[in-house]
Order: C-alpha cells, then structure tokens, then sequence
C-alpha cells in the first residue's frame, strides 16, 4: 500500500483539496488500491471542522462535491513512519513537524512535483481567498506527484 499524507497549517483548505483531487486522480488511473491518501494539519486549531466553504465549493465547482472530511492534527506515528509520503503545502508546515517530530526521509513540498520555477509553495487561501488559484495549482502538483510515484513504485 502506497500511504500518501497531504498536509498544511490547519487541514482545512489546502490539504483536503489535495487530498481530494489525489484521490480522483488515482480513481481516474484505476489505481485506488494502490494508495491511502489522507490529509493532516499541523495545528490543531481546527480539529473536527468540516473543510473550508470555499474549498467545498471549487471541489463541487470541479466535481468533487461529495468529498467528506474532518479536520485533524498530524500524529508522530503518521509522520514517523519512513514508508508515507509526506506532503505538505508550504516550508512552514514542513519547519512545524521537524521541530515537532524530527526528521523525515520523504517529506516533500507538492510544488516540488510542478515543473514552475516561479512558485514553490500553495499559498493559503483561508485569508485573502484565490480558491480557484490553489485548486490549479494543487491539480499540477497531484499530477506530478502521482507521475513520480507512479515511476517509483513501477505502477
């Protein structure tokens, strides 16, 4: 099983859109029984809360509508397992959890797997908005990251 971990500061916007549309991509690919995906915050300021209205509606806008989550905090058995792909939204949430937990072996940021040398980070629309923004920039990272897992593990 290919364990995939999303994670931003309050797994409210960014990571459960992630989440999301990994999940339709792998669906897409006929690869559902390859992975689990999920999606954490680093916080837990949300913990329990339904994901954002404005991420519910760029998922229904996209046809994602019935995507169901509850907000949670990452855990050190999530994080410190050397198998999961931990993915997270921006260099914050990956300077929270190494100061929480430690290092990781595959903690990565998901612009890493989008070919764009002018952005590096999926800024948090939980403030300023610029939903539909994020939802293209989550698209190309999920795609890549799903191209170099797909590579990685020969599926």
């Amino acid at each position: 099983m290919i364990n995939v971990l999303f994670v931003c500061l309050g797994n409210i916007c960014r990571s459960p859109m992630a989440q999301a549309v990994f999940e339709r991509m792998v669906d897409d690919a006929d690869l559902t029984d390859h992975f689990q995906i999920d999606s954490v915050g680093t916080s837990g300021w949300h913990i329990g809360e339904l994901h954002h209205y404005g991420t519910q509606q760029v998922l229904y806008k996209n046809g994602m509508g019935t995507f169901r989550h509850r907000a949670r905090q990452i855990t050190h058995d999530e994080y410190t397992n050397p198998d999961t792909y931990i993915i997270a939204m921006d260099n914050s949430n990956i300077e929270q959890m190494r100061e929480r937990f430690g290092e990781h072996p595959n903690v990565h940021l998901l612009l890493d797997y989008f070919d764009d040398d002018r952005i590096s980070e999926v800024p948090d629309p939980y403030y300023t908005g610029g939903f539909n923004g994020v939802f293209e920039l989550v698209k190309q990272g999920c795609a890549g990251l799903l191209e170099a897992i797909r590579a990685e593990q020969k599926i």
